[in-house]
């Protein structure tokens, strides 16, 4: 399963989001890949992301499995089960 944070440097967010990826990747072990929108609008085009941040589980197959829009981001139980399936 891939988990991908998409989310906009220089936002009164960002700061909220690189400690939250900081934190997840110590607490549990799994790395969530992380886009800028500006740079992967193919990506943002495919899955409808026009919300920041957004957080998607996508599956081998490329289907999303489950979406996190916006502020307040999701806990890590909800995520992690996504990262260790």
């Amino acid at each position: 399963m891939r988990i991908v944070c998409v989310f906009k440097e220089g936002r009164d967010y960002s700061r909220t989001v690189t400690d939250y990826l900081e934190d997840f990747y110590r607490r549990t072990g799994h790395q969530i890949e992380t886009m800028d929108p500006d740079e992967s609008t193919n990506f943002c085009e495919a899955y409808d992301i026009v919300e920041y941040p957004t957080i998607l589980a996508i599956d081998g197959n490329g289907a999303v499995a489950s979406t996190w829009k916006g502020m307040p981001l999701p806990l890590f139980d909800e995520i992690s089960y996504y990262a260790s399936a």
